[in-house]
């Protein structure tokens, strides 16, 4: 029987960042994903506050050189990869010197959010798109999280749903209590349209001609995963009436099988 493959897209994880409680959960669901014998890839955004020295980033090349194009520009996109912690799993850094040399996340200096979070974003989300075909590894379950990720359910069921290496895969979103952070520019509705996307493909994240991450995400994948429940009562409510299954974090669940279940489950559905 072939292994599940699960490609986890994420805003963040312990040890590399720490600045929400979703870090702690997802180291945790990777080491006991990996424990289950599931094939892992993990990949997230390689802010500047990420000390490489410490943690052993080291450039990938063989992935890198990629250009992300945005809005008719293109990006070089730098892969960097490190082994977490008490494992052999690797978690593969995104990183770009334009949108992540700032020695911080999503804010400035003065505390401000950043004026480019909305580029960030597209960029992180299709270079994630964009690194795994060139890994030539097909995942069965990609697990997004946090609104940096948000677009990945869009680019998979919109850019790349006639990509070969994407045709199995199911999509799980777990927001981040908070959401989004700042304003999306007047020019996101355009930028985000990679590929041969149309205007209509963004209609799941329209809300009142207003563009919503969470909720669109929500809408678009194939189940929704809550490491939590406080502070998320509207976005609970929301994602229940879409009737899309849905599984909470059991805080009692040391090794967190119930998501481990839920990702078969998943699975058996399709």
């Amino acid at each position: 029987m072939n292994k599940i493959r699960v490609l986890y897209i994420t805003q963040e994880m312990e040890p590399y960042t720490d600045f929400s409680d979703i870090a702690s959960y997802m180291k945790s669901l990777v080491l006991n994903t990996n424990k289950n014998s599931f094939e892992l890839r993990i990949l997230m955004p390689k802010y500047g506050i990420i000390n490489e020295r410490r943690h052993k980033l080291h450039e990938v090349v063989r992935l890198s050189g990629m250009n992300i194009i945005i809005d008719d520009d293109d990006f070089p996109l730098i892969i960097k990869v490190a082994s977490l912690p008490d494992s052999r799993v690797q978690v593969y850094f995104l990183d770009n010197e334009e949108f992540f040399k700032k020695d911080t996340t999503f804010h400035d200096q003065e505390g401000n959010p950043l004026s480019d979070n909305d580029s960030r974003m597209i960029f992180f989300c299709k270079g994630a798109m964009e690194t795994v075909k060139k890994f030539g590894w097909p995942p069965d379950i990609i697990h997004v999280t946090g609104w940096m990720s948000s677009m990945v359910p869009l680019f998979l069921k919109k850019a790349y749903n006639n990509d070969p290496v994407y045709e199995r895969a199911k999509v799980i979103y777990t927001p981040v209590r908070g959401g989004f952070i700042g304003e999306l520019s007047d020019q996101f509705r355009t930028k985000v349209l990679i590929n041969d996307m149309e205007e209509g493909d963004l209609e799941d994240y329209l809300f009142d001609d207003t563009v919503q991450l969470d909720k669109g995400a929500i809408n678009i994948s194939d189940g929704i995963l809550l490491h939590s429940t406080e502070g998320m009562d509207e976005i609970l409510d929301y994602a229940e009436k879409t009737n899309k299954p849905i599984y909470i974090h059991n805080q009692d669940d040391d090794k967190l099988t119930g998501e481990i279940e839920f990702y078969k489950s998943i699975l058996e559905e399709a």
